[in-house]
């Protein structure tokens, strides 16, 4: 499905995603790891088309996407939830929704989908007329999340989710991306701090340090891994 080749990212002078290659299947979940600096949020925004890549290649079902402009990727199905969720604050929970799908020409599939979000989140619903600035951390990830699938997204790619949660608000979110994964057959690439959560639910596992893929294998196994042992959980 997702296809990048041998890619390098640049700000201005300074290199930051060096030779990357990887492949995400269809209705796969796949998690890039990796600390804080190392070039995961750089490779979404490149994936997303907000970046260009000096050299290599991106490719979407077969489409070439590294030259596309963001809007027209998204028309293709690849939908980016941000780190820090990037919420309208000041427009209310289903006013989000609506805006995630503003693609949507079908008022009843707009209305369906938010009736999909809505099942998968039930606080959402709750919160239908609250304003999304007011809502707590959680339920302001959660939005990020339905807001991305209210178009119908092919594969959706998910900017630490966790990021700033309480220990049991972190695992209802991953326990919510297996279950888009698996139930829902979307297909995404889950960008992570922790490693721990992040591999126990992925199909497949990237390391990036320092801009360069430098381990990857089926995530449960990464755990097992000495490396990973040592510099990310560590035992």
């Amino acid at each position: 499905m997702l296809q990048v080749s041998n890619i390098d990212v640049f700000y201005n002078d300074v290199q930051v995603l060096k030779n990357i290659t990887f492949f995400v299947e269809d209705k796969k979940l796949v998690s890039v790891v990796g600390a804080n600096g190392a070039g995961k949020t750089t490779l979404l925004k490149t994936i997303s088309g907000i970046l260009k890549p000096r050299k290599g290649s991106i490719t979407f079902n077969n489409k070439c996407i590294s030259e596309m402009p963001t809007h027209q990727i998204v028309h293709e199905g690849v939908i980016h939830v941000p780190e820090g969720r990037s919420l309208f604050p000041d427009m209310t929970v289903r006013e989000n929704l609506e805006m995630g799908g503003f693609l949507l020409k079908d008022k009843q599939e707009l209305y369906n989908n938010i009736n999909t979000v809505y099942g998968l989140f039930p606080k959402l619903k709750e919160r239908s007329s609250q304003l999304a600035g007011t809502l707590s951390g959680g339920e302001q990830q959660m939005l990020a999340i339905g807001r991305g699938l209210m178009a119908n997204p092919k594969l959706i790619m998910l900017d630490e989710p966790s990021l700033g949660l309480s220990p049991k608000l972190v695992q209802q979110i991953f326990d919510m991306v297996l279950h888009i994964n698996k139930e829902l057959g979307v297909t995404i690439l889950l960008v992570e701090q922790n490693v721990k959560h992040s591999c126990q639910i992925s199909d497949w596992a990237i390391v990036i340090e320092n801009g360069e893929i430098v381990l990857d294998g089926p995530g449960p196994s990464m755990l097992e891994n000495e490396h990973v042992r040592r510099a990310y959980l560590g035992l």
